[in-house]
């Protein structure tokens, strides 16, 4: 099980791990809830999704995945098209919130270290500090990267049929019901990982140079 792994080789590593979980997801989830809302669709605040509380974003299931075999979820953020101006558009946006909130978040995280970095002030302290917090960054990332790959039920099929004519939007949309297959054919086969670890590691070596990837 990866959190008794983690565990059993550095606890400070477990609780790092632990912390990034919720606080990705969190963001995640609550960025949606968000732009929904200032697109004029009430569900996710009425919902309670609006909120910064990890307990509104969580799935018990999924949470006990991601400790356990490393792959999980969280609570999907409820919306309903029909308050959206512009459908094929807004659904892209409120999509693409969550994965861009984690981007901005392991930004943000790695701002001191770059700045450190690039004048020439690292010292052994900053780097024993993100030692810890590269994992979290890590997360992010990969939570990030994960969300918009274009295959539903993950955020990137909405933002893909987003940016795709009228022509094919709706030939597309009509796909979705082969996704979960499609998902599960990915993460059986490994492809998942071959597609997203080059990915991470060259947003993680750009926003920590110098890191590897904790995992």
């Amino acid at each position: 099980m990866l959190i008794l792994a983690l565990l059993q080789g550095n606890p400070i590593v477990a609780f790092a791990f632990i912390v990034g979980l919720i606080t990705a997801i969190t963001i995640h989830e609550a960025s949606h809830a968000f732009v929904a809302y200032r697109l004029g669709d009430p569900t996710a605040k009425i919902a309670g999704r609006l909120t910064l509380n990890p307990q509104s974003h969580l799935d018990p299931v999924g949470t006990i995945a991601l400790l356990i075999v490393g792959f999980g979820w969280g609570r999907p953020t409820p919306f309903d098209p029909f308050n959206l101006r512009n459908v094929k558009r807004d659904s892209a946006l409120i999509s693409v919130a969550g994965a861009l909130s984690n981007f901005i978040l392991a930004f943000l995280l790695s701002l001191p270290y770059l700045i450190a970095f690039y004048t020439n002030n690292l010292n052994a302290t900053v780097n024993a500090f993100y030692q810890t917090i590269s994992i979290v960054i890590w997360i992010n990332i990969i939570l990030g990267v994960f969300n918009l790959i274009p295959v539903h039920p993950l955020d990137g099929f909405k933002v893909l049929a987003g940016l795709m004519p009228k022509d094919w939007y709706h030939d597309f949309i009509q796909t979705e019901r082969y996704g979960i297959f499609i998902l599960l054919f990915l993460l059986i086969t490994g492809m998942i990982g071959r597609i997203l670890f080059p990915i991470v590691s060259v947003i993680f070596g750009t926003l920590i140079p110098g890191f590897r990837t904790p995992f």
